[in-house]
């Protein structure tokens, strides 16, 4: 247990590096390009030390100090927990985007297309192939099933203005690896991610109470919390 422990941390600690680099770069406001490059020395940034700082110029970028590699290390440790079959691949490549897309949602409250689809496109080529490795291709239709309903399910609150437009996608592509646990695995990881974001919720409000701040308005990044309740579902199931 210890080995696959340490193992799981490293990897967390090695990916960490890029998975900052894309934090920066994707980070940005709604309608602002895309951060190739330092703003400060001008810098091309693709990876990033555990400081969170340019290589170049020491000038803050991206998430805060620590921050990555101690998301990353768990992130890898809970998927090594759930591996029990070829699946396991498409649940780490959905961790590993995970991380940048929670990240980005929590800072800039956005989900980019491009690492939404990123995500998609990776969990259906590895889910296709666990399939057909486990003998199991009829797996991939309620697969396909459940990611129809919770992205149908997103969307409606997409059109109600209570989600932002990138919570569909990603529902889509988090309800695809779900189905392969089943539907109650899917409707727990829902259930877990609204439990998750409430909390959140009222947890800001109370700290802005203690504060005796007005509460604003709850602007919860969604995102986040729907990654967590995927992972939490898969590995309660």
């Amino acid at each position: 247990m210890v080995p696959v422990v340490a193992a799981a941390v490293l990897v967390g600690l090695l990916v960490a590096p890029p998975l900052r680099g894309l934090i920066a770069y994707f980070a940005v406001p709604e309608g602002e390009p895309w951060c190739g490059a330092c703003p400060l020395c001008g810098r091309a940034v693709r990876l990033l030390a555990p400081t969170g700082r340019c290589p170049g110029c020491r000038g803050r970028l991206g998430a805060g100090a620590g921050t990555v590699e101690a998301v990353a290390a768990a992130v890898a440790l809970a998927v090594a927990y759930a591996a029990d079959g070829p699946q396991v691949m498409a649940l780490a490549w959905a961790g590993l985007l995970g991380v940048v897309l929670g990240f980005v949602d929590g800072r800039v409250r956005r989900l980019p297309h491009l690492l939404n689809l990123a995500l998609l496109a990776g969990v259906a080529v590895l889910l296709g192939v666990a399939a057909l490795a486990d003998g199991r291709p009829g797996v991939l239709l309620r697969c396909l099933l459940v990611a129809l309903a919770v992205g149908a399910l997103l969307e409606l609150a997409v059109w109600a203005r209570a989600l932002g437009p990138g919570d569909s996608p990603l529902g889509f592509a988090l309800g695809g690896l779900l189905g392969w646990y089943g539907w109650s695995v899917a409707l727990g990881g829902l259930f877990a991610a609204v439990v998750l974001a409430g909390l959140w919720a009222v947890l800001r409000a109370a700290a802005a109470l203690v504060r005796r701040r007005p509460v604003r308005g709850l602007d919860v990044p969604v995102g986040p919390f729907l990654l967590l309740g995927a992972l939490t579902a898969v590995l309660a199931r």
